[in-house]
């Protein structure tokens, strides 16, 4: 079994993670995937789409076993929300 090892200091991998969303992707799926997960792999930019985080992050570690995965969501500044919402 493969053991994944983060190769990059978490706020490395997100600004790698952005980067990469902001000037390769986000123009390919911003009109018709909005609250989908996009898996990208910061060493390559390759990329997977998916309506679920989970399925998305899977595709992408069926392709590249060894990627440094990182998950953002289509036209949300987060991923999941936590507490009751707007007051």
């Amino acid at each position: 079994m493969l053991v994944r090892q983060p190769r990059y200091a978490p706020e490395d991998a997100a600004r790698r993670g952005d980067e990469i969303y902001e000037s390769a992707i986000r123009s390919h799926v911003q009109a018709d995937h909005k609250g989908e997960y996009v898996a990208i792999d910061i060493e390559s930019g390759e990329w997977e789409l998916a309506r679920d985080e989970d399925v998305a992050s899977e595709r992408l570690l069926a392709r590249i076993p060894d990627a440094q995965a990182y998950v953002t969501r289509v036209g949300y500044g987060y991923i999941r929300r936590f507490g009751a919402g707007r007051i």
